[in-house]
């Protein structure tokens, strides 16, 4: 997977952080944004295969920043972590072309196994 580049959105700093140091550890190339408009700002200049996107962001929320990444990158696959807001806005997430959605906090090796498995569906319907 050492190809592999992941987004990891989330305004929870510390979250964040630790998703991208546990991603990294593994030969994973990962970057972070604390927003939706910054993850967008993102998308325009690199490259990445999945985004790992919080749903309740400040801003420009989790399912606004799905609905641009998939009308600007629609190749790009997208995880929506859900926190303490409602499972229907996973749902929502879903209806509108992410690949899947998981619960906050969610075990690393939960999102890992999410993050390889929309990889791999990326891979399928072609780089």
């Amino acid at each position: 997977m050492s190809e592999l580049r992941v987004l990891i959105v989330d305004d929870e700093d510390y979250f964040r952080e630790i998703i991208l140091k546990k991603l990294i550890d593994k030969n994973i190339d990962a970057e972070g944004a604390e927003n939706g408009t910054k993850a967008l700002e993102m998308l325009k200049k690199q490259d990445f295969d999945v985004v790992v996107l919080d749903i309740n962001m400040p801003g420009i929320d989790g399912i606004e920043t799905l609905r641009q990444i998939k009308i600007s990158k629609p190749e790009v696959e997208v995880i929506m972590l859900t926190g303490y807001v409602s499972v229907e806005f996973g749902i929502k997430g879903m209806q509108l072309g992410a690949f899947d959605y998981v619960m906050k906090p969610v075990p690393m090796h939960e999102l890992m196994d999410k993050i390889s498995q929309a990889y791999d569906k990326k891979m399928e319907n072609g780089p």
